[in-house]
This record gives structure tokens, sequence and C-alpha cells, in this order.
């Protein structure tokens, strides 16, 4: 049985670990309602983003010459994945979750007979990849969990995309990342970027005969050109919000759990020391009672 001295010692630095987890919790839920402000903000944007181009793209898509974004390269061999993960931890599955849809999707890939390729956003994502999966990484960035995310890390990032796909180095990319739910929900999503997916909706109102007809002034290839890096770009700036968004959450839920653990130790360990105090209590009075009969 642990002395005095000891349970004292465990209370009080159980006590300290509570209140960081409680201060951690209150920052992450200050950090939270902006960051689920700016990603749901983003989401209409990036949605009306996908379904201009979806129709845009109609008139394009099988003509010869088409934008590598949007046709591709006419091949599905090396895939890039671009895990995007926090800069740091104490947020529960955040992560992980990641981590396991990403490596599932490449032993699937692979299984398959494709090449894969890795492009982590996030240190955790780079940690984790660089110990099983160095091979892979054709690059890395990092620095996503800053207060505010500016968009030319997104821009970055699809330059560097681009420019891959540009060399002939890739043939498809998919983004993987936590889409944010609410504070306690943060789902895994795979979503690919290149080439473009065109939104059903799209399809569905150029079959119809009531889609309206449209002059585009410049022509849709220019427009296109212009375009698809810009969606690129935008699509990457979404998903980085909501990585952001459901970090905090994860954070404030994991602390929140991790408060009340702690007290519920201190609980625990209280009464053993009070159990404890009381018996040796009680054993000296015993013995002076004893030493007392006995003279």
């Amino acid at each position: 049985m642990a002395s005095l001295k000891e349970l004292r010692a465990r209370i009080g630095s159980i006590k300290s670990t509570r209140k960081i987890t409680s201060a951690m919790k209150m920052v992450a839920a200050a950090k939270l309602r902006r960051a689920q402000a700016s990603a749901e903000a983003a989401r209409p944007y990036a949605a009306a983003m996908r379904r201009m181009l979806g129709e845009l793209a109609g008139a394009t898509r099988g003509e010869d010459g088409a934008p590598l974004l949007l046709a591709g390269t006419g091949q599905d061999k090396v895939h890039l994945l671009v895990p995007m993960t926090s800069d740091r931890g104490l947020c529960g599955g955040f992560n992980a979750n990641v981590h396991r849809l990403t490596v599932q999707t490449i032993r699937r890939l692979q299984s398959e007979g494709k090449t894969v390729r890795l492009l982590p956003v996030g240190r955790r994502a780079l940690n984790f990849f660089m110990r099983d999966h160095a091979d892979l990484i054709v690059d890395h960035v990092t620095g996503t969990s800053a207060k505010e995310i500016p968009f030319s890390v997104a821009s970055g990032l699809g330059d560097k995309i681009n420019a891959l796909l540009e060399a002939g180095e890739i043939d498809v990319c998919t983004l993987v990342f936590n889409k944010f739910r609410n504070a306690m929900t943060q789902v895994p999503t795979c979503q690919q970027l290149v080439p473009m997916v065109v939104e059903e909706t799209s399809t569905e109102l150029e079959a119809s005969n009531d889609v309206a007809q449209y002059e585009f002034e410049p022509d849709e290839a220019t427009l296109l050109a212009m375009l698809l890096p810009r969606n690129l770009q935008v699509q990457i700036y979404a998903s980085l919000l909501e990585t952001v968004a459901g970090e905090n959450g994860a954070r404030m839920t994991a602390m929140d759990n991790a408060t009340r653990n702690a007290g519920r130790t201190i609980d625990s360990l209280t009464q053993v020391y009070n159990r404890t105090r009381q018996t040796n209590i009680t054993n000296e009075l015993i013995e002076i009672i004893s030493g007392a009969q006995a003279v």
C-alpha cells in the first residue's frame, strides 16, 4: 500500500494535470468557434465552384486538349494521396483516423497494381508516414495549426500538385482529411481532386431539355484554363479549414474527457488517502492503549 506522502504527491500531480487539461479545453473551445464559422462559410463557396465548373466542363470534357486538371492524363497508374492532419497532438483519435484511412487506401491501390505517392500535410502526418512509408513521400507541408491559415498555404499546395501533374509524375490526386460535423464527430473523408469529379446534378441538367443555354466570353476552354487551378486551391483551402475546425473540436472533447477522468482519479485517490490515514490513526491508538494497559 502506498504511503500517505506518496498519495499526497500523486493527488497533487493529478490536480496540476487537471488544471492544464481544463485550460486547454477552454482554449480549444474559443478557437473552435472561429474555426467552425470559417469552415461552414467556405462550404457553399467550394460547392458552388464545383458545380459551376462541372457545368462549364460539359462542352470540353470529351475534346482533345482538355485541361489536365479536368480530364487527367488519361491513365490511372500513379495516385497521389494528400493526408491532412494537425501539427500538434492531444486531440484524441483525430489524426489516427486520417492515418488509418490513408494506410487502407495505400494498401488497396497497391493491391490493384497502382503506384502510390504521398504528400503529407501537417507534422503529425509527416512523422507517421516517415516511419513506414518514407519512400512514397514526394513533398510535405507543415504549419497548418496556425490561428489563421492564409490562402497562400492552399495556393502553394495546389501549385505543387499541378506541377506534379504537368510533369507526368501523377495521374490521380486524392485528399484524405477529417470533415467537420460537430465538436464530437469528425468524419474521415477521401475527396478526389484530379481529375475533377463532375457533380451528378450537373450531368443531369445537361441531359435535361430545360437546361439554359449560355454563351461564354471568352470561350469555355479559356475559362477552364483560368478557373481550374483556382478551383483546386479553393477545394484544398476548404479541406484545410475543415481540418482546423475538426482538430479544435477533437482537442476540446479530448481535454474535457481528460479533465473528467482526472477528477474521478482524484476522488478515488482521496478516498484511499483518507482510509489509509484513518487506519494509521487507529493503529497508533491501539498501540497507545495496549502500552497503557501493559503498565
